[in-house]
C-alpha cells in the first residue's frame, strides 16, 4: 500500500449529512482493507457518527457545511478529522450534569482510547475547528477459508 492515502468529503450541515459520512468512511477504509465487520469498523463508525452529529447540531447553523478527512500513513496511522467553520470548540460536561444530549465527545473520546488511540482538536485558519481521532491501522488477517489445500 501507498505511504500516505487520503479521502475527504463536504457534506451540508444537515442532519442526512450523519449516515452519508458515515458511509463515506466505511466505504473508504474497505477499499483500504478494513473489513466492514470487523470489530474496528463497528467502533469508526459510532464514532464518525458522532463527529459528524456534532458538527450538525452544535454548529448552530454557523457552518453550512462540515468536512470529513481520512488518512492512512505507512499502514499505521489512521486519521478521521470532522472540520466545520463554527468557532466554539466542544466542552466537557462535568459528570454530574444531567442532559438528554451532550455526551457525543465522551462516547468518542472513550471509544477512540479503547481502540489505543488519541482524540485531537485543534483551530483550523479559517476561525473553525477539527475534531479528529488518531487510531492506529490494523487490518485483521484474512481468515483461512474452507476448502482450500489441505496437508495430507
Amino acid at each position: 500500500m501507498a505511504d500516505h492515502l487520503e479521502a475527504s468529503v463536504t457534506l451540508p450541515s444537515d442532519p442526512a449529512s450523519v449516515s452519508a459520512a458515515r458511509n463515506f468512511v466505511a466505504d473508504v477504509l474497505a477499499e483500504w482493507g478494513l473489513p466492514c465487520d470487523a470489530e474496528v469498523a463497528d467502533t469508526v463508525r459510532l464514532i464518525v457518527s458522532e463527529l459528524a452529529t456534532n458538527a450538525v447540531q452544535h454548529t448552530f447553523g454557523q457552518s453550512p457545511t462540515f468536512t470529513v478527512d481520512v488518512q492512512l500513513d505507512r499502514d499505521e496511522h489512521l486519521r478521521i478529522g470532522v472540520t466545520d467553520s463554527h468557532p466554539r470548540f466542544p466542552k466537557r460536561l462535568p459528570a454530574a450534569v444531567q442532559q438528554d444530549n451532550g455526551r457525543g465527545m465522551v462516547i468518542i473520546r472513550w471509544l477512540t482510547a479503547e481502540c489505543g488511540g488519541r482524540l485531537v482538536v485543534r483551530p483550523t485558519r479559517e476561525g473553525g475547528k477539527t475534531v479528529a481521532i488518531e487510531l492506529p491501522w490494523t487490518v485483521p488477517a484474512e481468515p483461512v477459508t474452507a476448502g482450500g489445500p489441505q496437508e495430507p
